[in-house]
């Protein structure tokens, strides 16, 4: 199980193409998505195909481009936020009306394999400080704050539906343009320095985040589900899902679990800081993937 990742620092520089049986397995640009990219990887060359890696390539707005292109073949990604990133009217929110959307959402040139039971929901986190102070259980309740607040959250959550739009649409939180902190580090270690430290009031980070418990934050609640169902799925140029690559990535996607989820977080950004590619062939030998897929 050798990684073969390609050395040139622009992950997208050598152009795509999706001719041969090779396969390109992408991530976007957040230690998560490089762990489960590096599971996708390693479970496809256990099963005979020759990978190569284009890892931390950005956003959604920068990968899914590079699948159209074929610079990529899959990436790992996550229901609700593809659906409304592909259909910006989508209103899906459960899983299964997610699901659902998100097929006829696809186009011709993507496609997914199955989504894992895995769940990593964008949330609304503050200080138990803050959650204190102003009595906050619901992201309804920072309305009346919303011009104390400083917003924390990648650039592209100023625009998509879900972002800030959203917030002010399902719960009357208004952030202003010059109170709102664009950090470039999907919710991770930047982000979650910053809010620790009074930077910003609120922050979007992702619910599987081990720097949730490690701090103390609070996750506030989302009962108008702003934020749709989130289930990792394998998400493919549509010339590049052969039976046989959705059949290993659905054998990863049956084993990989919200629990799972947290567990690799854990090791790679926790206290042991394991590199991504070590947890994820940890990872596939507990789950029994070491070997084909029958």
């Amino acid at each position: 199980m050798v990684l073969s990742a390609c050395g040139n620092s622009d992950p997208l520089s050598s152009g795509g193409s999706c001719e041969g049986d090779g396969l390109v397995v992408g991530s976007a640009d957040f230690q998560e998505s490089e762990t489960v990219g590096h599971i996708y990887a390693e479970a496809l060359r256990i099963n005979g195909f020759q990978v190569d890696t284009r890892f931390r390539i950005g956003s959604r707005e920068a990968y899914v481009p590079a699948l159209r292109n074929c610079d990529i073949s899959v990436v790992p990604d996550y229901t609700g936020n593809l659906l409304q990133y592909l259909d910006k009217n989508a209103t899906a929110a459960t899983a299964a009306e997610v699901d659902k959307a998100l097929v006829g959402a696809l186009g011709a040139d993507l496609a997914i394999a199955k989504p894992a039971a895995a769940e990593d929901s964008d949330a609304v986190v503050v200080t138990k400080a803050t959650a204190e102070k102003w009595n906050l259980t619901t992201i309804a309740d920072l309305a009346s704050h919303s011009a104390e607040v400083k917003f924390g959250a990648p650039a592209e959550f100023a625009e998509r539906a879900g972002g800030l739009p959203g917030l002010k649409k399902n719960y009357g939180v208004d952030i202003a343009a010059n109170n709102f902190v664009a950090i470039a580090d999907g919710g991770g270690p930047a982000t979650v320095r910053a809010l620790v430290e009074g930077q910003v009031t609120a922050a979007d980070i992702f619910t599987t985040s081990p720097a949730i418990l490690e701090n103390n934050l609070v996750v506030l609640q989302d009962p108008k589900h702003n934020f749709p169902a989130q289930n990792v799925v394998p998400l493919f140029n549509a010339k590049k899902k052969t039976d046989k690559a959705a059949k290993v990535l659905d054998a990863v996607s049956a084993k990989l679990t919200t629990e799972g989820l947290l567990k690799l977080n854990d090791a790679v950004s926790g206290k042991t800081k394991t590199e991504p590619k070590a947890a994820a062939l940890e990872w596939i030998r507990t789950q029994g993937l070491d070997k084909p897929v029958s």
